[in-house]
């Protein structure tokens, strides 16, 4: 197995030629980046929001009046910080404040479970979060909290120069929780030095025409995120606020150019002709690009640039990306960003040859510093990179297949693992398999991906019930995981079953799985009452494919 079967050319262009990406990026923290955006255009607008334009000078101020405040109650350089607010503009005031007060943001998407947000604040070792009175009391007690709407009074007292906070690159500018196979998030540590790569990046691939109005769509949970707000406010961009992609038909009339967001949100935006006519690009990322919908949407006479991006929240935003052509008939993920690389690598470590599938691993600036408190899974995810061309570096394990192609691109072929992808988020079937099995009914369970007839996924849970135990309804399956889990987290279909199909070795043979029917969807079914009610079931029968 250790026979090597490249030649010195062939492992001269994997190594070297496929992944010369340098470029001379400075090392900066995002906030510097913004600050010096904002003393170049102090009057041009960073942010419009239900009709209300805040500039680059009052964005300034706002936040350097919100770092002021929280340095007073002791944040500094590597203090994480709570981030839970609904997505007004304060989302960026306590996002920019959090950073310039030399602290790490943790985002917390309100819609969480309590028992959630307690979980993820106790694990990141946060002493303040930042939050507003209407959502306070889904927060566990015994931290300090700012609550920027009732203190807006104190804080606004504050100076509006920019503090101190002796922070460098190498410092921490967030922790993001995504899903673990264990049953508990898992927390990953990206430093400013990584963010800042890839913001350079998108300084040079996204159009400046196209930053001049962005939709900031993409939920602050979601790492997509920074790219979407930093890539444009740190170079002068207009970010349009909304509470999600499929509210940009009510923002028509702000001129939105560009879009950030999922292929299975874009492509409901095309089903309901929900795209405006202003918009001109599509930055699509968080789950694999249908060559039929990049088709689609360049059939629009307005669109101009589709492009498809990839990249783990481990490799901090997009690891690879690629302009995909009109008429294309494959997608592919592309070349490595800059200053990243790409290996696929065979099941001894060494490069797989061209065509050959293999585990894409990834090495460069996008690395981050691993997962928070997890020493263990951080070095089992984030190993050793014996290929670099420097000493001591790191290169993260994705789990995903991948192989070369003889054009230098790289195609996407799967997971190795069980993990999926709905929605553009990263999902453990494990996570919610754990919390199903807590549930006094349920003896064992299986949760699965299945193709939802759209073009996407769509989760369901298999379950046994508990010895002794009567078979627990699916609408009790679905309350008991949402007050443990995220909703996007919760299947969308429950299926009961007497034992599970097994392999010869007697593992789960997960393709022998039934589909649901239309009874593992259904909390109770009550019967049309009027020719309304008739019409519009018959509506939601034919969109579902149920009966």
């Amino acid at each position: 197995a250790e026979v090597p079967l490249l030649l010195p050319a062939e492992r001269a262009q994997l190594l070297e030629e496929w992944t010369a990406t340098e470029r001379a990026y400075p090392e900066r923290c995002l906030h510097e980046l913004f600050a010096e955006q904002a003393a170049r255009t102090p009057d041009a607008p960073a942010l419009r929001f239900a009709g209300r334009t805040t500039t680059y000078a009052e964005l300034e101020g706002s936040a350097n009046r919100l770092a002021r405040h929280l340095q007073g109650l002791g944040v500094g350089s590597e203090s994480r910080v709570g981030l839970c607010l609904e997505r007004t503009p304060q989302m960026l005031v306590a996002m920019l404040g959090i950073l310039k007060a030399g602290g790490a943001y943790v985002p917390l998407d309100p819609a969480y479970p309590a028992d959630r947000l307690e979980y993820m604040l106790e694990d990141a070792g946060a002493a303040v979060v930042v939050t507003q009175a209407s959502l306070a009391e889904r927060l566990p007690l015994g931290l300090d909290r700012v609550l920027v709407d009732s203190e807006a009074a104190r804080i606004a007292a504050r100076p509006d120069d920019a503090p101190e906070s002796g922070v460098e690159a190498g410092n921490l500018a967030y922790v993001l929780y995504t899903s673990g196979s264990t049953g508990r998030p898992k927390g990953v540590q990206v430093e400013h030095r990584s963010a800042s790569q890839i913001v350079h990046f998108l300084r040079d691939v996204v159009r400046a025409e196209d930053r001049a109005a962005v939709l900031g769509s993409t939920s602050v949970s979601f790492d997509v995120s920074v790219g979407e707000v930093f890539g444009t406010i740190c170079w002068g961009g207009t970010l349009v606020l909304v509470e999600s992609v499929l509210e940009l038909p009510r923002v028509a009339e702000e001129g939105v150019r560009l879009v950030v967001t999922v292929p299975s949100a874009a492509a409901e935006l095309l089903r309901t002709g929900g795209i405006p006519q202003s918009v001109r690009a599509f930055n699509l990322a968080g789950e694999a690009l249908p060559a039929w919908l990049a088709r689609e949407l360049y059939a629009r006479p307005e669109t101009e640039r589709v492009l498809n991006l990839y990249g783990p929240t481990e490799d901090t935003v997009y690891s690879t990306w690629s302009t995909v052509e009109p008429g294309a008939e494959r997608v592919r993920i592309g070349r490595p960003v800059a200053n990243s690389r790409a290996y696929v690598l065979d099941p001894v470590g060494g490069p797989a040859p061209v065509g050959v599938a293999g585990e894409l691993c990834l090495g460069g600036a996008g690395t981050a510093r691993g997962y928070h408190g997890r020493p263990e899974l951080t070095a089992e995810r984030f190993v050793p990179d014996a290929l670099a061309p420097e000493a001591g570096a790191r290169m993260y394990r994705t789990g995903d297949r991948a192989r070369w192609l003889a054009s230098g691109e790289l195609e996407y072929l799967g997971r190795i693992d069980q993990q999926v992808k709905v929605r553009g988020f990263r999902i453990e079937p494990g996570e919610i398999e754990a919390a199903l099995r807590t549930h006094p009914a349920v003896g064992e369970a299986v949760v699965a991906a299945r193709a939802d007839g759209s073009g996407g996924v769509r989760l369901v849970a298999y379950h046994l019930a508990a010895e002794g135990m009567a078979r627990p309804e699916a609408a009790q399956l679905r309350a008991w995981l949402r007050e443990r889990l995220p909703d996007a987290m919760v299947p969308g279909a429950f299926v009961a079953l007497d034992t599970f199909p097994l392999t010869p070795s007697g593992k789960v043979d997960r393709l022998a799985l039934p589909a649901p029917d239309a009874a593992g969807h259904a909390d109770a079914y009550v019967a049309p009452r009027t020719p309304t009610e008739e019409v519009l079931a018959g509506i939601w029968a034919e969109v579902l494919g149920v009966d």
